[in-house]
């Protein structure tokens, strides 16, 4: 590069205004097909495991509580997932869809990256059965 070229660059970029955007104080709306957090919805799900078998980063699991009365948790860890969409195309019932809403994912612990899907009773009879099983692990080692 000559040096004539890229003072007259320099000279051009002085009187040109930033073209930086003012990204928390200034936001633009998402795009419609933006790729964000992971939805689902558990009335729609009848438990087949597709989503969770052909996810490439092994990001989403469907837990079965009870399947003859359809009680389904889904784990979805944010941490993991690609956002590739796979799960979402895969799925023959439309219960699973990426949220172009929800996409400012950052956090400052990992806990928050596990999120888990369902209806209110069919988690909080999970998450107690997980917890004992940890409590009994921990007390056997």
């Amino acid at each position: 590069m000559r040096i004539g070229m890229m003072l007259g660059d320099v000279l051009r970029a002085l009187w040109q205004r930033p073209v930086t955007e003012k990204y928390p104080f200034e936001r633009r709306e998402a795009p419609t097909r933006l790729r964000g957090k992971l939805r689902w919805d558990p009335e729609k799900c009848t438990g087949c495991g597709l989503c969770g078998k052909e996810c490439p980063s092994n990001a989403v699991e469907v837990i079965t509580i009870d399947k003859k009365n359809k009680r389904f948790v889904m784990r979805y860890h944010m941490d993991r997932c690609t956002y590739c969409a796979q799960c979402v195309q895969n799925c023959r019932f439309d219960c699973i869809e990426m949220s172009h809403e929800d996409w400012e994912l950052a956090a400052a612990n990992k806990e928050s990256f596990t999120v888990f899907y369902g209806k209110d009773e069919e988690l909080d009879a999970f998450l107690d059965a997980v917890s004992a099983s940890d409590l009994a692990e921990t007390a056997v080692s």
